[in-house]
């Protein structure tokens, strides 16, 4: 870890000790820190993986990645600031601020989530995978792909728009909106979808492994980018 001389974890408590930013990583992951001072910032990565952290201070700012992956973490301050990645993935994570926004990628995976803010934006990805998610917000945004296989996602919000890959592998979704549009890869494998929209937009490859979907319930322009159909 950088900048040692300014940093001392005393019963759990981080004491910084100099209120100028810390340069370079800050690595605390697997250590009993349960809580960061309230003038915290880190110019690059800071990682509190495995760490009894329960909260975050208001306005702490992270200018790379944020990693708080298997923490017990339940909601975050809305002034919260990552210049990068946001892992909150095997977290007690149970809520985000309203008009969220993340600049690298987010990672709920094997989270306690359940639903979304409105007007999230994700710059990168979004891995829902294995969560309860069930419904999308209708104004979400997302650059990258989004994951949500094995969540308990049961609709999507119409025009949907996918900068990268939509992945719905062992979903219980059985109908895709009107005016779905992937910029890359739409995996299907594994769902009770039995037909496709007339005017859904796929720009990758479309993964129909294991569902009953029949040709003639492929829109004309999508059948070449198929993996398989039921004949």
């Amino acid at each position: 870890m950088n900048d040692e001389m300014k940093l001392k974890i005393e019963k759990g408590k981080l004491i910084y000790y100099r209120e100028f930013d810390l340069k370079g990583d800050v690595d605390l992951s697997s250590t009993y820190i349960t809580s960061l001072p309230d003038n915290m910032k880190v110019e690059r990565n800071l990682n509190l993986s495995f760490t009894d952290i329960i909260s975050l201070p208001e306005k702490l700012k992270v200018g790379g990645n944020l990693d708080l992956y298997n923490t017990e973490i339940t909601s975050l301050p809305e002034k919260l600031k990552v210049g990068g990645n946001l892992d909150l993935s095997s977290s007690e994570i149970s809520s985000l601020p309203e008009n969220m926004k993340v600049k690298g990628n987010l990672n709920l995976s094997f989270s306690e989530i359940k639903e979304l803010p409105d007007n999230l934006e994700v710059n990168g990805d979004l891995d829902l995978s294995f969560t309860e998610i069930k419904t999308l917000p209708d104004n979400l945004k997302v650059n990258g792909s989004i994951n949500l296989s094995c969540a308990k996602i049961t609709s999507l919000p119409k025009n949907l728009k996918v900068g990268g890959n939509l992945i719905l592998r062992y979903t219980k979704i059985k109908v895709l909106p009107n005016n779905l549009k992937v910029n890359g890869d739409l995996n299907l494998f594994y769902t009770k979808i039995k037909a496709l929209p007339d005017n859904l937009q796929v720009n990758g490859k479309l993964d129909l492994s294991f569902t009953e979907i029949k040709k003639e319930n492929i829109p004309k322009h999508l059948i070449d980018k198929c993996n398989r159909y039921e004949e």
